[in-house]
């Protein structure tokens, strides 16, 4: 019998390779039909853990099976890369369990001829994985095509993007933010105040076997280091959030009873969190255009409680329909997801194929829009604040526009709220950047 991890896990590469699905979705699409939560972590582990590494598990195989990697069968090729991710980087799985099942798995995908390719090739990358033909790190990093070929494959990066950042940033600083790209992500919580206090919840999560320290930057942020609080999820004690996005409510400053605006909202976890800082009184209105992101906004807002959040689905690149004048504006705008990379390996490819996130000009179309300049009823008054966040790198195509219409941006570092020395660390969290967008 194979392995019902390693038959997700090919399951989610099929649906992702395909265009099916993307990453987070085909998981949690396959985790829904896995009733052992150690495979639910397996098939997880595995599926990310090819996406991170493809580009070096993709060289690795065309080496060891002496054919270039589109002359391999699409569902073969599926099965090599997840079978050889483990032999690579699942030390406590046994090469052989990994090389039968990968063999078993080729029939059961009709691929039954290809049984020995696959059996020879597995073979091949176990018995040769601590000395992998993997390009070395340049010894001149000024040497352009060397340096590419490095990041590129055996750092695992598309390879567009390691030239914009090579180009950018440079050798040094694009090569640790590839390394902190490819180290696995903490499963960070943040606890639910409207539902529980931190310190209850870290003694309800040790009641359960779950052991958890805090966070370095938001105060309500829990890093799991042992153990699935899969009842605390079930009841709403805590959203699966990194610091980073946690820390976004804080700069938004809202206090109870204070008009809020949240654009873009879905999933929710800026929106519960915002809710959370407002003690769940006062109006903060969530918005957000599509059918799919408002059903996966209403499931964050009813599993926290947040009882004081109104959907309302809205485009805001069309004129928005509010009277209120709101405190605070959060437009967590749709990006290219490259500052989080870490979380989720796909996006960098799936935004390349997709044409990349909104056009800049929609971006700034957006943005002055929450400012209030071309929405007539949506105003901020002046001493209170538009946040703006996104997850890409910092861009010279993205800002508040030119001339007249451009804005200062700026965020309150002194403040006591935040963490010293956060913001002089490069990669210390998820790399998501937000700033405040005062009116002239």
């Amino acid at each position: 019998m194979i392995g019902p991890a390693r038959v997700a896990a090919y399951d989610i590469q099929l649906a992702v390779s395909a265009g099916r699905a993307d990453l987070p979705t085909a998981i949690a699409h396959a985790r829904a039909r896995l009733k052992d939560e150690r495979d639910r972590a397996l098939a997880s582990d595995i599926a990310t853990g090819v996406q991170r590494w493809r580009a070096a598990l993709d060289h690795v195989i065309a080496h060891f099976s002496t054919r270039a990697i589109d002359r391999l069968d699409p569902q073969v090729l599926e099965i090599l890369r997840l079978s050889a991710y483990q032999l690579l980087h699942l030390t406590r799985v046994p090469a052989s369990a990994v090389v039968d099942d990968a063999v078993k798995l080729t029939g059961r995908a009709g691929k039954r001829s290809a049984g020995g390719l696959v059996n020879a090739v597995l073979r091949s990358i176990s018995r040769h994985r601590h000395a992998l033909p993997l390009p070395e790190r340049p010894d001149d990093p000024v040497d352009r095509e060397k340096a590419i070929e490095y990041l590129s494959v055996t750092l695992s990066h598309p390879q567009w993007l390691v030239e914009r950042w090579l180009d950018r940033f440079g050798f040094d600083a694009t090569e640790r933010w590839l390394q902190f790209d490819n180290a696995p992500a903490p499963l960070t919580l943040r606890a639910n105040r409207l539902r529980i206090a931190p310190p209850e919840l870290i003694a309800r999560l040790a009641r359960d076997e779950v052991a958890v320290r805090p966070g370095r930057f938001a105060p309500d942020a829990l890093i799991v280091e042992r153990g699935h609080p899969r009842r605390e999820a079930d009841e709403g004690l805590f959203v699966i959030q990194d610091e980073a996005s946690q820390l976004v409510a804080l700069l938004a400053g809202t206090r109870p009873g204070a008009p809020v605006l949240d654009t873009c909202a879905s999933p929710g976890a800026k929106t519960s969190a915002l809710a959370a800082a407002m003690n769940g009184s006062g109006c903060l209105v969530a918005c957000d255009v599509r059918d799919r992101r408002m059903r996966l906004l209403r499931r964050t807002v009813e599993a926290t409680g947040a009882a004081n959040v109104r959907l309302v689905q809205a485009d805001l690149l069309q004129p928005l329909p509010f009277a209120p004048h709101f405190n605070c504006v959060l437009v967590d705008a749709p990006c290219s997801g490259l500052g989080i990379l870490r979380r989720d390996p796909d996006d960098a490819a799936a935004r390349r194929r997709s044409g990349g996130a909104r056009r800049p000009a929609d971006l700034r179309d957006v943005f002055e829009r929450a400012r209030g300049e071309r929405v007539g009823r949506v105003r901020v008054p002046r001493d209170r604040a538009r946040i703006r966040t996104g997850r890409s790198p910092p861009s010279r195509h993205v800002g508040p526009g030119r001339g007249r219409r451009r804005t200062r941006s700026s965020a309150d570092i002194s403040a006591p709220s935040w963490p010293r020395g956060l913001l002089r660390r490069r990669f210390p969290t998820a790399g998501l950047k937000a700033c405040t967008t005062p009116v002239p």
